[in-house]
């Protein structure tokens, strides 16, 4: 077993992406659902620094997982384990950055269109929604396909967990489940947000437990 430094660092890594996550979620004070809308800009604009700073905290959640799966790899990337870890901390990594993104896209349009539709009529306010419309399905989109890509690298790296034993079988079997679950939802269910919802919950659980398995018992690399 290999419990140091490096699997002490990436365990915190994956903890701390949790914690920003789910927190700068949880405490947001509104929730932008599957596209913008009027309505968001009138609840944003309530407390609208407090809800930017909530969002760029659930923004640095992203990117902390993002460093948390490249330190996994510096650990675990070598023979023969590579095959299937770099592959799939890879796709797992284009799938958080997608989303990453996109949460930004959320974020940067949600408060400047505070500002572009105040004292402006209805009309006016839907004309503003119906010229951000292209964009928001393009945003929509990545958040789709993000969680797909995530699912394929976490079902890719749930294959080499169990294989090689790098964490305990009942992690890496919980890892593919996660990545089919994403997979099978999104690409089943095309367009709709509140069944998407809970694999965000679900992620979130995968990034504790796969921290605290990394601090308690570090990572098996016997082969």
């Amino acid at each position: 077993m290999k419990k140091d430094f490096e699997t002490n660092f990436t365990g915190w890594s994956f903890i701390v992406a949790a914690l920003l996550l789910w927190f700068g979620w949880a405490l947001s004070s509104h929730h932008i659902g599957e596209y913008i809308v009027a309505s968001d800009f009138t609840a944003i604009g309530e407390n609208i620094w407090y809800w930017i700073w909530m969002y760029r905290i659930h923004i640095f959640g992203w990117v902390t997982m993002g460093i948390a799966m490249f330190a996994l790899v510096s650990v675990t990337a070598r023979k023969p384990y590579r095959v299937l870890i770099l592959p799939g901390a890879g796709m797992v990594i284009i799938g958080t950055f997608t989303l990453a993104i996109a949460n930004a896209y959320f974020y940067n349009f949600g408060a400047w269109g505070v500002g572009e539709t105040a004292g402006k009529s209805a009309a006016e306010i839907q004309e503003f929604i119906d010229n951000i419309l292209f964009t928001n399905q393009y945003v929509t989109c990545f958040i789709r396909f993000g969680r797909v890509f995530s699912g394929v690298g976490l079902i890719l790296l749930g294959a080499g967990f169990i294989k090689w034993h790098i964490v305990s079988k009942w992690l890496g079997w919980f890892t593919v489940l996660l990545g089919l679950a994403a997979m099978g939802i999104v690409m089943g269910i095309p367009d709709n947000y509140e069944i998407y919802k809970p694999l965000f919950h679900v992620k979130v659980i995968w990034l504790v437990v796969m921290g605290v398995v990394l601090l308690k018992k570090g990572v098996n690399l016997s082969e």
